[in-house]
């Protein structure tokens, strides 16, 4: 991958900020691309809002990628749509080479009344993450008729993870986490999912030059109603892309691009035949997830309130008001947090801290309480 933070900012598609992304903008953005791109209406979701898949390329690999399936996990369809802008470019030898190779089939945004409503589940109140075998939703019906029409090589499946993941029993955020989902309840390791875990470690490689330490590996536990799971029991590499937390980006901006890079040299490694460059080990060296992060820390709370028990952790809630995500502090956890971390930490022992803390946004919640 030739593609470094300057260059990035080339195809960064500025129109789009935020976490709070709908079908309509993407689908403006769709219709703006040049004609090497073929963009069709896959069906309807259940508030009859249409689901538009575009493709690109010619080449013999075919990749498969769906963003948003969770409507409110826009991160990695802002990506996405960075990627089209890289792909669309007239003197990209990088793109040129992925286009020869490969055929790519994206569909944004799946759940686009999730997304307009930004919640997780559809307009149904299903988690459509979970409705892999049933196919109960037109969303779920869409997806697999897709599937099953392009007979994809590989299958990229794009979701947000929340701010508590940290990478094993680190201090380091998961910025980005992947996983190589299980086709059965042993967790057996098949020709498709040692594929996937190959192209996690190319992709593990690239992000480990920029954001050290802060990849992870998600939970591989089996669920067959999971789509990757389902994808992976059909025999297709399946790859779990999860974006996380980076220091102070709650927009999710700088994740946005290190979405962007990954999956840039995930694609780099299939159009270029590299993926038995990479070995078992290289993946599982990978740290697994764990979830030991508050938004943040209030250290000797009962400073404060003798009603306090000594630590405050305080976890944002995501509320939409007026087309815009607001984050609304709230406290999760008191008592004795030794184990955990946070990305804001205040000790109200320190009266720097104390008066910076009462100048923020974590303020409300304890007032709140009180």
């Amino acid at each position: 991958m030739k593609i470094d933070h300057s260059t990035y900012l080339n195809f960064k598609e500025n129109t789009i900020q935020g976490r709070y992304l709908i079908n309509k903008q993407v689908i403006d953005l769709l219709n703006g691309l040049n004609a090497d791109f073929t963009i069709k209406k896959e069906g309807e979701s259940v508030e009859k809002r249409p689901i538009r898949s575009v493709s690109i390329g010619n080449g013999n690999q075919k990749i498969l990628m769906w963003s948003q399936m969770h409507g409110n996990e826009s991160t990695t369809t802002k990506a996405v749509i960075d990627l089209l802008k890289l792909l669309g470019s007239d003197d990209s030898p990088i793109a040129k080479e992925i286009l020869e190779n490969c055929t790519l089939k994206i569909i944004p945004i799946l759940n686009p009344d999730g997304a307009q409503a930004y919640t997780r589940i559809n307009a149904n109140g299903v988690d459509l993450n979970r409705d892999a075998q049933e196919r109960s939703q037109p969303e779920s019906k869409i997806l697999r008729t897709v599937y099953e029409d392009f007979s994809p090589d590989f299958c990229f499946n794009l979701h947000d993870q929340r701010t508590i993941f940290n990478v094993g029993n680190t201090s380091k955020p998961a910025t980005v986490s992947f996983l190589a989902p299980s086709l059965d309840e042993e967790r057996s390791i098949s020709k498709s999912r040692r594929i996937s875990m190959k192209i996690i470690a190319a992709m593990n490689k690239e992000l480990q030059a920029i954001i050290p330490g802060q990849v992870g590996r998600y939970d591989d536990g089996f669920n067959a109603n999971c789509i990757g799971d389902t994808f992976q029991m059909l025999d297709t590499p399946t790859i779990l892309f999860e974006a996380g937390h980076f220091s102070e980006d709650y927009q999710r901006e700088k994740t946005r691009e290190y979405i962007f890079y990954s999956l840039l040299s995930a694609i780099e490694c299939i159009s270029r035949d590299k993926v038995s460059s990479y070995s078992l080990k290289d993946y599982f060296e990978i740290p697994e997830n764990n979830k030991l992060f508050f938004d943040a820390i209030i250290k000797n709370a009962q400073v404060i309130d003798s009603g306090f028990q000594h630590d405050v952790g305080i976890l944002f809630s995501e509320v939409l008001e007026d087309a815009k995500i607001s984050f609304i502090p709230t406290i999760k956890k008191e008592g004795e947090l030794l184990n955990y971390f946070g990305h804001s930490i205040f000790d109200c022992n320190n009266s720097n801290d104390l008066a910076a803390l009462k100048k923020g946004v974590f303020w409300n919640a304890l007032i709140s309480k009180k």
